[in-house]
């Protein structure tokens, strides 16, 4: 395997989001390369874990749910057992891929305004930090379900390296212990997680200490004996409904064991000659990520050149065209019809390119579109291949960092707070700033709207590209120009990961930017009448490319302690 500098394979040593400027000197810099199989994820230890596996003989499943498990002990902040995500399996073999929707549900006592308060309005501490907040986890159902129905390993061979980090303990990064030092507010307020994530006394954990979680070893060696039972049934179900309980929630055994892991159709675009396929709702990413493409198709964004004003422009005016639809049209398609088709049609495209002009169109002015008459920044991603061709692109998450900050006493488990991805009140934001409307209310066991987007480029049949990020409602746009980057400006992986990003959600009307873009450029785009804001590192992108002699893999430098490593 090639060896580089650390600094252009990981950025453990880098600060948490640290200014995308510093990255700009990047541009040239060659990804990491492996012939057999890679792993890109955003803690090194997990990557590794991933990599041991791939050298064990296992193939991109194995090594997907055994970095699943070991990102839980590793990057508490989002990997985890508490929460949910989507994943994208690709079977070479069969040159098939399945999408495996194992977001959070809402509880069986869940109900439209379950986050009003006497007066009709949103309480947003009840759908953030407090009991109501905790939706059903899906994470350990849905790994086990990949692994069982897709993998060879069984899942005692893929958790035990998790079990035994988090029972020998991790070595405290600076990226973690910057991380808990900033969330500590939030995290002392509940004294099961503030004795699992400070000392003693109540002081930090400072880099280069260990942190121990023997709590959350018995509950991950209860998964490895047991199966799903070991989590959704049995002493570990029984403690984390009562940890809900007692924080005023209403998650019930009966939710715990009646969870149900999805395999839905993926959605599937096509884009210069490029087969791009993605989550399907209850994700927008994939629906929107096409919807954007087959938009620009209708540009020559190469031409223009890249982060130049004009590109950047039809980027932003994309952008908002797409994430206004989002407020009106998504949800979870077992309760809402969603317009799938109609929303990834070309021919709908047309007419949003044909609707974008010169000058930026003022958020006021967009409604989503017509074409209904024809028919979450806490997350992680991490992307895995093999020597097979099998992939893996999988994004999973907490919702905000950390979650609602509750760890389920005597688990070691902090619990998420996706119930805040429903739309508590229709044209209310949520703690992303999302706004939404009845196709997202919330309603009993239902899956809340996500912004998750694990995506698969093929090119001629074979995969190309493995990508993905978190970022919350920013993951869409910056998946999109992950792809743009790779198509329209022909980068290798490392630059299309360290080129600067913009992002533009419809509401609130301001173009977000990432200061390494030009100020000349940024002067241009306030001409044409977009309201920009400077705006810290926007996600982090685990990206892994196919390429004659291998694979290249890049981690966003964005955020430390990433690493992609393979062999």
């Amino acid at each position: 395997m090639l060896c580089l500098p650390l600094s252009l394979t990981s950025s453990a040593a880098q600060p948490p989001n640290p200014p995308a400027v510093i990255y700009e000197h990047l541009a040239t810099a060659q990804p990491e390369w492996a012939e057999h199989g890679m792993v890109a994820s955003q803690e090194a230890l997990a990557t590794q874990i991933g990599v041991d596996i791939l050298k064990q003989g296992g193939n991109a499943i194995d090594a997907a749910v055994a970095t699943g498990f070991a990102l839980a002990v590793t990057l508490p902040r989002a990997g985890n057992i508490g929460g949910g995500g989507f994943m994208l399996v690709y079977l070479a073999e069969k040159k098939q891929t399945i999408a495996i929707d194992y977001r959070e549900m809402a509880p069986a006592l869940a109900h439209q305004d379950l986050f009003l308060d006497t007066q009709g309005e949103v309480n947003p501490l009840l759908s953030k930090e407090h009991g109501l907040a905790v939706g059903v986890p899906g994470t350990v159902m849905g790994l086990l379900s990949a692994l069982d129905k897709y993998g060879t390993m069984s899942p005692a061979q893929v958790i035990a390296p998790a079990i035994a980090l988090a029972e020998q303990g991790v070595t405290v990064s600076y990226d973690l212990a910057q991380s808990l030092a900033a969330l500590k507010p939030k995290l002392s307020r509940w004294p099961s997680t503030a004795a699992i994530f400070y000392q003693p006394n109540g002081d930090n954990f400072a880099p280069n200490t260990v942190l121990k979680q023997p709590q959350l070893a018995n509950s991950l060696r209860l998964i490895a004996q047991q199966g799903a039972a070991g989590f959704y049934q049995g002493e570990t179900a029984q403690k984390i409904v009562a940890a809900v309980a007692a924080a005023g929630g209403i998650l019930s055994l009966a939710d715990m064991r009646d969870y149900q892991v999805v395999e839905r159709t993926p959605v599937v675009g096509e884009y210069r000659g490029h087969q791009v396929i993605s989550m399907p709702p209850p994700s927008s990413g994939g629906i929107h990520i096409i919807q954007m493409l087959n938009t620009l198709e209708n540009f020559p964004l190469g031409e223009l050149g890249h982060n130049s004003a004009a590109s950047l422009h039809l980027l932003t005016e994309t952008m908002k065209l797409a994430y206004a639809d989002r407020s009106e049209y998504l949800g979870d398609p077992d309760f809402y019809p969603v317009p799938t088709q109609a929303l990834i049609a070309k021919v709908y495209a047309k007419q949003l390119a044909a609707s974008i002009k010169d000058k930026a169109t003022p958020a006021n002015e967009i409604k989503p579109g017509a074409m209904l008459k024809n028919e979450s920044p806490q997350t992680t991603h991490y992307s895995v291949v093999d020597q097979w061709g099998n992939a893996v692109s999988n994004t999973y998450t907490l919702n905000f960092s950390y979650g609602s900050g509750l760890v389920a006493a005597g688990t070691g488990i902090l619990l998420n707070n996706e119930m805040d991805d429903f739309s508590a009140k229709p044209g209310v934001a949520n703690g992303f700033g999302l706004i939404g409307g009845a196709a997202n209310a919330v309603q009993a066991r239902k899956r809340p709207l996500s912004s998750m987007s694990p995506t698969l480029v093929l090119k001629d049949g074979n995969i190309l590209l493995v990508t993905g990020s978190p970022g919350g409602s920013r993951i869409i746009s910056t998946t999109l120009q992950i792809i743009t980057n790779v198509i329209d400006y022909q980068m290798n992986i490392a630059e299309a990961t360290q080129a600067g990003r913009i992002h533009h959600q419809w509401l609130p009307d301001e173009l977000l930017h990432e200061r390494s873009i030009n100020s000349d450029t940024i002067s241009l785009l306030q001409a044409k009448g977009h309201v920009t804001k400077i705006q810290a590192a926007m996600g982090s992108t685990q990206s892994i490319m196919r390429a004659p002699v291998g694979w290249f893999g890049s981690s966003d430098p964005r955020r430390g302690a990433s690493l992609t490593a393979g062999h």
